[in-house]
């Protein structure tokens, strides 16, 4: 039956293969199925969908990506102590999970899927979340959407709003590229074993188009430099990039004496575009 029923309950997987949780791969098993279940739900339906999962363990999450009918999941494990049990959830699936040892870092996006556009939904390691958040924004075009589960200093760093501690780059950037949207947090109770932290769980919807125009890598570079110096004014935190800094922050609607934090997205891409016209 193409369901899953046939599976065992993941703590017995996790004793039967000696899944024990390895810190230095950042690991951290969500084992309650109503939390796998939810969090798999949250990109919308995935009947007949293709999705990207990374760092499946044991499955947990996986199960639940399949039960929700998508049409192809490709997991990426690094772990070879769970290609075992990962191969028990592809057999129980009829083979709609197809599962690849390698570094998600290390992946070609664009040559795994090709022309098809996937979901991916992932609890991810903490200890590669943003790098691999990064690598993504900027292959946006592959994915119709992203569902992530952070520790939740990342997942708010993602999701503040200006003239908040945690608005910095990574707010900048996911909301120039994306529709985001925090889903819920989770509790480390849930986790086996538990981490030290609370986790999240945020959306990010790829835009066809940024939110605003602007160069990617002038506004990572204005953004960088912004927030390098964050409790300086704009007027002496931008000065290294050279240039007329006063007259491109008058130009663009900001007061020099403003300080990053201080700034809208669409005010950081104005202040991008006048920098890269004036290189």
């Amino acid at each position: 039956m193409d369901d899953g029923a046939s599976l065992p309950p993941l703590r017995d997987v996790i004793n039967q293969y000696g899944l024990r949780a390895e810190k230095s791969l950042g690991q951290n098993f969500l084992l309650d199925l109503n939390l796998t279940g939810r969090i798999a739900r949250c990109p919308g339906s995935l009947e007949g969908e293709t999705v990207l999962e990374i760092g499946p363990g044991p499955g947990g999450l996986t199960r639940a990506i399949l039960t929700l009918g998508a049409a192809r999941l490709i997991a990426i494990e690094k772990d070879t102590r769970c290609l075992a049990p990962l191969q028990d959830v592809s057999d129980a699936f009829t083979g709609r999970l197809t599962v690849i040892n390698g570094d998600a870092l290390d992946v070609n996006e664009s040559e795994l899927l090709g022309a098809e556009k996937a979901h991916i939904i992932a609890n991810l390691p903490y200890n590669v979340a943003t790098p691999l958040l990064i690598k993504w924004l900027k292959n946006r075009e592959q994915f119709k959407s992203m569902t992530l589960m952070f520790q939740k200093e990342v997942g708010d760093r993602i999701t503040a709003v200006p003239r908040t501690k945690a608005y910095g780059r990574l707010s900048i950037l996911c909301q120039w590229l994306c529709e985001v949207s925090p889903q819920f947090d989770i509790s480390p109770r849930a986790f086996t074993p538990p981490p030290k932290v609370t986790s999240t769980v945020v959306k990010l919807v790829p835009r066809e188009v940024p939110a605003f125009p602007a160069d990617l890598k002038t506004l990572e570079k204005v953004v960088a430099t912004a927030f390098g110096q964050r409790r300086k004014m704009l007027r002496a935190s931008l000065k290294s990039l050279g240039g007329p800094t006063e007259d491109y922050l008058i130009a663009a609607g900001i007061k020099p004496t403003q300080r990053a934090e201080e700034l809208t997205v669409e005010e950081f891409c104005r202040l991008a575009e006048l920098y890269r016209k004036g290189q």
